[in-house]
């Protein structure tokens, strides 16, 4: 088990706030096991490619980020950063907004390939959304990470997670904090992208490159729960399944105009 590294990037208000605020919080509802936190890089620019079990998860990810000296910053929802308050905070912190399923997307992918470029590391869920299969074991990833990896020149760090869904279920309504749950994360070795590199970064190359990502997150999280994923990788659009929001909740039926 790696021992956490000082955080050598300046934090600034917003980060402080965030920090005084919810590591005592998380500390106090959880327990954690962090493993390989130094295959993080401890400066420059990179890509974190992780699982997506839990809303929750995004913080308890974000302790893990923190106690290895880094500062997270996410791919998140547009939604977060209209919140009174908190919506300041992530502003303030660098979280990059996401018009999920809109064509304003790329902006976001602009904001990732800057911020990377810059030396920051950026967080990805190359499942797009939490996981829809049955077993909680990622997806089919989208290219997203992949394409600011290899935008940007730089590495995909590869990153499983655990536990955060025994707290929070997906799309469940009311957490579980007692007693306090085991949040299990494990960083894996740069995800061999050399051979990508320097060529057009064609759908072929994306698609490459992200099962390449997704396997080895997979691998991670195998080592993790001492289990065998399935064979073949959840597709929610193969399966009919809505791609995001509640999959379980029922699907408001669209009024057709009657043309006159």
């Amino acid at each position: 088990m790696a021992k956490p590294r000082s955080m050598r990037e300046r934090r600034g208000w917003a980060f402080a706030t965030a920090v005084a605020i919810l590591k005592p919080t998380l500390l106090a509802t959880t327990r954690h096991e962090w493993v390989d936190g130094e295959k993080l890089p401890a400066d420059g620019g990179a890509v974190i490619a992780a699982n997506h079990v839990s809303h929750l998860d995004p913080l308890t990810f974000a302790h893990f980020i923190y106690d290895h000296g880094r500062l997270p910053r996410y791919l998140a929802k547009a939604s977060l950063f209209e919140i009174p308050v908190a919506g300041a905070i992530v502003r303030s912190t660098g979280q990059i907004p996401v018009q999920r399923m809109s064509t304003s997307a790329s902006q976001a992918f602009d904001a990732a390939v800057q911020a990377v470029q810059e030396g920051k590391i950026v967080i990805v869920y190359p499942e797009g959304t939490l996981t829809r299969d049955p077993g909680l074991w990622p997806m089919v990833g989208k290219t997203g990470a992949a394409r600011i990896a290899l935008s940007a020149g730089v590495p995909v760090v590869p990153v499983a997670q655990w536990g955060a869904h025994e707290i929070l279920y997906p799309y469940a309504k009311k957490p579980d904090l007692v007693p306090r749950k085991l949040i299990h994360v494990k960083a894996g070795d740069p995800v061999h992208l050399d051979d990508l590199r320097g060529q057009p970064i064609t759908p072929d190359i994306l698609q490459q490159a992200t099962a390449r990502i997704m396997h080895d997150i997979t691998a991670l999280l195998e080592d993790i729960r001492g289990e065998t994923a399935p064979t073949e990788r959840f597709d929610p659009k193969r399966a009919g399944v809505r791609v995001i929001g509640n999959p379980n909740a029922p699907q408001k039926k669209r009024r057709l105009r009657r043309s006159r």
